[in-house]
């Protein structure tokens, strides 16, 4: 079989690159499309911020009758490779077809960009930064993904290991049940708290209005920058890409959701962003807005039965004085006063378990894992 591989080049193109996924995925119950207009911010150059340290092509595969098999997005990011002294270019984005010929072809494509730039490897499925989806889902197929993470096919891993690709890390997730009363170990965690914010001079965050949450925005990315400088994969944000997800992440939260842990100078020295899950809304949507996409999300919002964890950093300083303890306790009270059956955590790294016993009063259940795979070219 002949496959063509069309670098795009205009809106149209990229609407199809966009839209291939839905085609694909019309009759899978456990896809959860994103909005067709984020897509477009983050694929176009005059939207999204990070195209100032990053060059991208996005590949898509088509058969002679021009119907399409695959796609791929590759991320030259300069800064990434800076920071951690690679050569090194990402893959993310990609769809294909159950079929070897076009998941070679594709990344026969990102090993030539690689080669031309003169670069050692490729990983992936990473975006421009961290804040984008990552990992590709190798466990948890009978599991509806969270608005930040993708559904993939169950062949997909398969496949991309024929082509030569390892494991480089995995992330995990937790689905766990919010507690329904209050029991010896939540009374222990409440009294710990308080105790904490009265031994160390720590407040929660009570503003009367989301605006001053909204207006601490620099301050919680700058914090998420050195919460996770050394993690896997990460970059610094530059001040375009704090304005642009200031205005993505925070200015549709429900104050409720945003913990803010302040010191007594009220520096923001902690913070969790949680959210009612907007995956079954999302679904509905069929990845628009209008005319009717909007009112299942603002339903979804005031939908109080599965909250979904997105966010979360300590200053540097102030780890291991309690400040997620402050935050653990408050977002417990606050699943049980609203009612939450169920939460389900970000994707975390599997090696990161200070992080995951954290989880420990929600009774955590291991229930997906997503994997960044590597291929040494040289």
């Amino acid at each position: 079989m002949a496959i063509d591989l069309v670098e795009i080049s205009s809106k149209r193109d990229l609407l199809s690159f966009i839209k291939f996924q839905f085609s694909l995925y019309k009759d899978e119950k456990l896809f959860v499309p994103p909005l067709i207009n984020d897509e477009l911010d983050t694929f176009m150059q005059n939207r999204n911020p990070a195209f100032e340290y990053s060059d991208a092509k996005f590949i898509l595969a088509k058969n002679d009758r021009g119907d399409i098999l695959g796609r791929i997005a590759l991320i030259d990011n300069k800064i990434a490779n800076r920071k951690w002294e690679t050569k090194n270019l990402r893959f993310s984005w990609i769809e294909f077809v159950e079929d070897i010929e076009v998941v070679e072809a594709l990344f026969n494509k990102a090993e030539d960009w690689a080669n031309q730039l003169g670069y050692d490897s490729i990983t992936g499925p990473h975006g421009f930064c961290d804040l984008d989806p990552q990992g590709l889902l190798i466990e948890g197929f009978d599991r509806l993904p969270t608005i930040a993470g993708y559904y993939h096919k169950p062949y997909y891993f398969k496949l991309i290991e024929r082509c030569g690709f390892v494991k480089d890390v995995d992330f995990v997730e937790f689905w766990s049940t919010t507690p329904t009363e209050i029991t010896p170990s939540l009374e222990k965690l409440f009294k710990t708290a308080e105790w904490i914010e009265k031994k160390k001079n720590f407040h929660l965050a009570n503003y009367p209005s989301k605006k001053q949450y909204q207006k601490r925005g620099w301050e919680l990315f700058k914090l998420l920058d050195e919460s996770f400088s050394e993690n896997y994969g990460t970059i610094p944000l530059t001040d375009k890409q704090i304005e642009y997800y200031i205005k993505k992440y925070i200015t549709y939260i429900d104050k409720k959701f945003i913990k803010y842990v302040l010191n007594k100078k009220d520096e923001l020295i902690g913070f969790l962003i949680t959210m009612p899950s907007l995956s079954k809304a999302y679904q509905k949507a069929k990845g628009k807005l209008y005319p009717l996409g909007f009112i299942y999300i603002l339903k979804a919002l005031r939908t109080f039965e599965i909250l979904d964890f997105y966010l979360a950093g300590v200053k540097k300083e102030y780890r291991g004085l309690g400040v997620d303890v402050i935050m653990a306790a408050d977002i417990v009270k606050t699943a049980m006063r609203l009612g939450f059956k169920y939460a389900e955590s970000n994707q975390e790294l599997e090696t990161n378990t200070k992080v995951q016993s954290e989880w420990k009063f929600f009774n955590p259940v291991l229930h997906k894992r997503r994997r960044i795979y590597k291929k040494l070219l040289k």
